[in-house]
């Protein structure tokens, strides 16, 4: 195949086959009388092998992958894949610990946001809270609350002037739904990554609303990982052809 028709037949331009073939990530070309770049079906599959690791492992891992097979070194290019199937599961498990810990505060349920803590706090009618108040405020001690910072749990800010903590409305909220999830058994690094996501989402609801679309991403992950797998074990394949035949 010339470039071009191996580039039509991906939907890329000419210049990323080149790129592709430079980079490592396909073999180099054959070069004909004339001196110009001759592909294979050993190419194509390597580049079909390539796009469709991409959705499932990231370009970079992607990357990795392809140059380690395209140059032989096939243990490492399986220890990248082990290492894309391991941060899926590692992103499972966090799905699954912010459901879990969420379920405990009521969720799905909107009204989970209507609590009278969670309103007290969202209304912000004491904050900021010193450490001391929040501590009255929850029944807890200030070194509880400053164990829950060192953990993640809590991200307060500090007055510039004196260099106290200071606990804003959205600071009371999470260390209210801190000692709620507390209360339940959760781990500290559970309610740390629980709340980190809150952070991101902006409320509970917010929250709840984007577990759907999580889920959805990494079964799309969890499909195209398999895919890609299918299409590397057609490059594997194709590259053992070419070397018994050439």
């Amino acid at each position: 195949m010339r470039p071009v028709d191996l580039a039509r037949r991906h939907g890329l331009s000419t210049q990323a086959v080149r790129n592709y073939e430079d980079a490592g990530i396909i073999p180099p070309a054959h070069r004909g009388p004339t001196g110009y770049r001759e592909y294979t079906a050993t190419h194509a599959a390597g580049l079909a092998a390539y796009l469709a690791l991409v959705p499932g492992f990231g370009h970079s891992a992607s990357r990795r992958i392809m140059r380690a097979v395209t140059g032989g070194r096939l243990d490492e290019a399986l220890e990248c894949v082990d290492e894309g199937h391991a941060l899926l599961a590692r992103d499972r498990a966090t799905l699954r610990t912010v459901e879990a810990a969420l379920a405990s505060l009521g969720t799905p349920t909107p009204a989970v946001t209507a609590t009278p803590a969670a309103t007290s706090a969202a209304a912000g009618t004491r904050a900021p809270f010193s450490i001391g108040e929040l501590a009255r405020h929850l029944g807890l001690t200030p070194a509880t609350l400053r164990a829950w910072e060192r953990a993640g749990v809590l991200t307060p800010r500090r007055d510039p002037r004196t260099g106290h903590r200071q606990y804003l409305a959205p600071d009371v909220r999470d260390a209210e739904l801190a000692h709620l999830l507390r209360r339940g058994g959760q781990a500290l690094a559970t309610i740390a990554t629980v709340l980190g996501e809150l952070r991101d989402a902006g409320s509970l609801e917010a929250l709840a609303a984007t577990l759907e679309g999580w889920r959805r991403d990494l079964t799309s992950r969890g499909t195209a990982q398999l895919h890609a797998a299918g299409r590397l074990s057609a490059y594997l394949d194709a590259l053992d052809r070419s070397a018994g035949t050439g």
